[in-house]
């Protein structure tokens, strides 16, 4: 006797081996890896510019800025499925059952570690190592940028200065250093190098090549010395911390710390005039600001960043390419702004079943 069931049953049995097949044979892990490598770092990278401009937007108020640093990401997983299956045959007719079950669950666990004590101290009140400054020109950024933002002073020339009155201008003298080290800069006519002693002691070197040089580059050369009182027959200059040099073959460098550096973008910031009035924020520099971190009472639409903060929005043009640059010199600043023992990096762990 041949049963009605049989067949069902047959249809069903492949059908629930197929599924149990496919999925063992399928795993989820790999599949997760592009998407969760391309969001997460989406997301740490935005979490990081709000906070830079969060922390920006608080020092105009005098509000301690504080630094809390993604620890671990631990995403976790998992893919279950069953099927049962069951039927009984009797005389007077066939009775069937069948169950389906899936479960999917996806657990992230973020730890955050926040800044204090020495770390604290070495990477937000410390000044930035000078040779740091210097190779980051010699990769490629412009001179004239990095060290307006990151020196306070070259050779007793300073910069400009913030203090609860505004922002004290540059020496003139200071800005022409400047413009004459982006030109010789762009010309390729300077580097940085480490100089080691039998001590093993290193030496950073600023060093001008005025051989291959065009006549106008020589000029600018010859400037740049006159201006910082430096040797005009040395081609190489000892790079030193220091506000004034011992001769004229030291080159002295005072380099501001990030919350200095960050200072002084603040006071690019747009506040409300009723704020600076009643003495909630610094005055800034008002009209003259280079740069430009602009508020509003509502979200922007198109911003690079924005933060929330006092009931209002502070933001960034996504079209302010002079900020958007000056912004991402900062971040990149904060980088190497830490010259002790480094936490572990950043984990980002995702166990899949």
């Amino acid at each position: 006797m041949t049963s009605r069931l049989s067949h069902p049953v047959l249809i069903l049995a492949g059908l629930s081996a197929s599924l149990l097949l496919l999925a063992g044979c399928r795993n989820i892990g790999p599949r997760t890896i592009p998407r969760d490598r391309f969001d997460y770092s989406s997301a740490i990278s935005d979490s990081w510019k709000r906070h830079a401009l969060l922390n920006i937007v608080k020092l105009r108020y005098f509000d301690p800025p504080i630094s809390v640093d993604v620890g671990q990401i631990v995403a976790g997983y998992s893919l279950e499925a069953d099927v049962s299956l069951g039927g009984t045959l009797e005389r007077g007719g066939d009775s069937m059952a069948m169950g389906l079950g899936a479960r999917y669950t996806d657990r992230p666990t973020i730890t955050y570690t926040p800044l204090t004590g020495n770390q604290f101290v070495r990477s937000t009140l410390m000044p930035l190592p000078p040779d740091a400054v210097f190779f980051t020109v010699q990769s490629g950024w412009p001179a004239d940028g990095v060290l307006f933002a990151a020196v306070a002073s070259i050779n007793g020339l300073k910069n400009q200065e913030g203090s609860l009155a505004g922002v004290a201008p540059p020496d003139p003298a200071f800005l022409r250093a400047l413009e004459l080290l982006r030109k010789i800069q762009q010309s390729g006519a300077v580097a940085v190098r480490i100089h080691q002693d039998q001590q093993k002691q290193q030496t950073t070197l600023l060093a001008f090549r005025s051989e291959a040089a065009s006549p106008e580059t020589v000029a600018d050369i010859n400037e740049l010395r006159q201006l910082l009182k430096l040797d005009p027959e040395a081609q190489e200059f000892r790079m030193v911390f220091a506000a004034t040099a011992s001769n004229n073959r030291e080159l002295a460098v005072v380099t501001r710390s990030m919350i200095q550096i960050m200072g002084m973008m603040a006071a690019h910031v747009q506040v409300p005039e009723e704020d600076i009035a009643e003495g909630r924020a610094t005055p800034g520099l008002g009209g003259a600001a280079t740069l430009h971190i602009a508020c509003s009472q509502r979200r922007p639409p198109d911003a690079f960043a924005a933060v929330p903060y006092r009931g209002r929005w502070f933001w960034i043009d996504d079209r302010d390419l002079k900020t958007k640059r000056a912004f991402a010199l900062l971040m990149m600043l904060g980088t190497m702004a830490d010259t002790g023992e480094h936490p572990p990096l950043p984990l980002i762990t995702i166990p899949a079943q």
